[in-house]
């Protein structure tokens, strides 16, 4: 027979896990909406996600793409060298924002253009945020800015 003892320690044990259980769950439904998923232009043309879905896109700003549609909207493609998808923004572009950098934008995928309801730019000429670049490299497109020296170059020793 069990003591009164132990069948409470059982039921602490199991009413904690029961606790535990339900908090995971509630912490994992409340992030769901700050989870976004980066692709890279080619992961979007390849399996285009539900438009409810909202993700971020990254690649380098097509050159001569950029133009302004209406007052505050702005049309523009990016692409990691192998597809490109055409990205439509409503607002005011970042001042470093061109073409033929990185970009990353966050949106959703509606009729094969990206809508996006924000965009972030590189913020010196030197940096390229991680996910475009590694999608760049997967792509064999990325040629980075690592510069290799020699050393003892101009020592004649």
């Amino acid at each position: 027979m069990m003591t009164l003892k132990k069948r409470r320690r059982i039921q602490v044990i199991v009413l904690a896990f029961v606790a535990l259980g339900i908090a995971t769950v509630l912490i994992g439904y409340a992030l769901q909406d700050g989870i976004n998923y980066f692709r890279s232009p080619t992961q979007v043309t390849e399996a285009p996600p539900p438009p409810t879905e909202k993700f971020r896109i990254g690649g380098l700003v097509t050159e001569n793409s950029i133009r302004t549609v209406g007052d505050a909207s702005v049309a523009f493609s990016v692409t990691d060298g192998n597809a490109t998808v055409p990205v439509v923004y409503v607002g005011m572009l970042p001042d470093l924002f061109e073409e033929g950098q990185g970009m990353i934008g966050l949106g959703s995928l509606v009729n094969g253009t990206f809508q996006a309801t924000e965009i972030l730019a590189k913020h010196d000429e030197n940096y390229m945020p991680a996910e475009v670049i590694e999608a760049l490299e997967a792509q064999g497109v990325y040629q980075g800015g690592r510069q290799e020296t020699e050393i003892g170059a101009g020592n004649d020793s």
